[in-house]
């Protein structure tokens, strides 16, 4: 049976969007402002502040540098709400054991299985 906490741990592009919004809001900033000055999309800045987009490096970075902020900065407060919100992190190798657990009778994990109507 599935771990419930597995399924409800926060997804770090949803914390990283979670501390730029904050950091823009802080600084009553726009959204308009703040992507033309790390010349992306107002729509995809939206997107990456609610965690729908996984954000590069780069875009990350233009982000920062727009609201003055320095990556490390960025990353230690998304690891304080990290550890406020108290949230184990999962370790690769518990991840794999439980896939393998909910697979099928028969079949390892990573095998592909081809179903014919």
């Amino acid at each position: 049976m599935a771990d419930v906490t597995y399924h409800h741990r926060p997804l770090l592009r949803t914390l990283l969007g979670e501390v730029l919004r904050r950091r823009r809001l802080e600084q009553e900033r726009t959204l308009a402002e703040v992507a033309r000055d790390a010349c992306v999309s107002v729509q995809y800045l939206s997107e990456v502040e609610r965690g729908r987009k996984e954000a590069s490096s780069e875009i990350v970075a233009a982000v920062c540098d727009s609201l003055g902020i320095g990556l490390a900065d960025l990353l230690a407060e998304v690891g304080r709400d990290l550890t406020v919100r108290r949230a184990p992190v999962l370790r690769l190798e518990t991840a794999r054991l439980r896939r393998a657990e909910q697979a099928p009778r028969g079949f390892r994990s990573g095998d592909v299985v081809l179903l014919a109507a």
